[in-house]
């Protein structure tokens, strides 16, 4: 004989059964921990001698393949001071001589500003001026100040191209696409830019005092269909 205890008791577990589907199983969602990294060499630390400050890059969010490292040359066949750049893996290497290089993580041009080829490394500046050029300002008006017209953007905090800039050349002609600072560690190993090859202001500082007027600079084609994935 079923009593009032019994019944609710066994309503309550066929009320259960009914919002579950048998033939679906119950799947969780694992999220995956955030990867931990070791910490950053000495050398990302806050520079102190610059004529504006560079703060410490950020700990914890960079692949130890994106660190500034000396490597095997991997191309020993090219003279020192060629930069060679593999956008598909967001490395740049700076060849040292035949035995070593030294590598640096980059982030790449985003889809549709990408570049690839052989250039000259014409000039390079410290804390540079940004002109702006016309066809970033038509597709973003708001960079109208800052454009060859209006004298550009001053260098310094703020300035997108950070602490140095390398000019490339090609056939006498400037590509309007750079090598420069200010890149974040979040951007480090993605594609953001229109088109320019961007490194932390530490990396970018230290590129600048070895490289070599004149030097060839090699950005290799990509061979992903889609590249590198953007950040944005």
């Amino acid at each position: 004989m079923m009593n009032r205890r019994n019944f609710v008791a066994l309503s309550a577990v066929t009320g259960l059964a009914a919002c579950m589907t048998p033939s679906e199983p119950v799947t969780r969602v694992v999220t995956p921990p955030a990867p931990t990294f070791p910490p950053l060499p000495a050398f990302y630390g806050a520079l102190y001698d610059e004529p504006f400050p560079v703060p410490a890059v950020r700990e914890g969010v960079i692949d130890p393949k994106y660190w500034r490292q000396e490597i095997t040359n991997p191309w020993p066949q090219h003279p020192r001071g060629t930069i060679i750049i593999d956008p598909d893996a967001a490395l740049l290497y700076f060849i040292q001589g035949p035995e070593t290089a030294m590598r640096y993580g980059v982030s790449v041009g985003a889809a549709g500003f990408d570049w690839q080829g052989t250039a000259r490394l014409q000039f390079q500046r410290k804390w540079p001026r940004w002109n702006v050029p016309q066809t970033m300002i038509d597709r973003h008006p708001e960079y109208e100040p800052y454009s060859v017209a209006n004298g550009g953007m001053d260098g310094g905090p703020g300035n997108p191209l950070g602490a140095r800039a390398l000019y490339l050349f090609q056939n006498g002609e400037d590509t309007l696409y750079r090598i420069h600072g200010d890149a974040s560690a979040l951007e480090l190993g993605k594609a953001v830019s229109a088109g320019c090859i961007r490194m932390l202001n530490q990396d970018v500082i230290d590129l600048y005092e070895r490289t070599v007027h004149g030097a060839s600079v090699i950005v290799m084609p990509s061979m992903k269909p889609s590249g590198l994935a953007a950040l944005y």
